[in-house]
């Protein structure tokens, strides 16, 4: 059976806006700068993360997400807050309302690597000279994130399968 949820609802639902939960993490370097991916689809640059599957928690969602774009393992140290995206595309006919979890995180294993065709290069950069993002969520995730805006993780979301 395939497990990708965005497919699964595209069959039923092909063209119509539907709406779509995501997770992606801040991941900040020795000297403060955010790792950030450049995109396939758009060419423009955002957090590593993606769409959540159905059956994984939130925190299962960012961390499968970036291992699958980076080849990084992360542990979740914080948590940013919840974004709404009203209109996120991709390829330019495909279009949702997305609700974003954004959190912070640190590696703890794995070299950085593009991993899939999502990721055309990563690069790391801080507020001052970030590069064109791609979506609002992220655009207001790392503006949250470099205001020290922390939301807590404690209680919040389900325990680790």
């Amino acid at each position: 059976m395939d497990k990708n949820y965005v497919k699964k609802v595209r069959q039923v639902i092909p063209k119509d806006k539907i709406m779509l939960v995501s997770c992606c993490a801040v991941i900040a370097n020795d000297e403060g700068k955010i790792l950030l991916q450049k995109r396939s689809d758009n060419l423009l640059w955002g957090l590593p993360g993606g769409l959540k599957e159905l059956d994984e928690t939130l925190i299962e969602c960012a961390k499968r997400e970036v291992l699958e774009e980076t080849n990084l393992e992360i542990e979740i140290v914080d948590f940013i807050g919840v974004y709404i995206n009203p209109s996120m595309s991709w390829f330019g006919d495909d279009v949702a309302e997305v609700i974003a979890f954004g959190f912070e995180a640190k590696v703890i294993g794995g070299d950085l690597k593009i991993n899939d065709s999502e990721s055309l290069e990563f690069g790391y950069f801080d507020l001052d000279n970030l590069p064109q993002i791609h979506a609002l969520d992220n655009e207001l995730i790392i503006k949250d994130y470099y205001k020290g805006i922390r939301s807590g993780i404690e209680g919040r979301f389900q325990k680790e399968r």
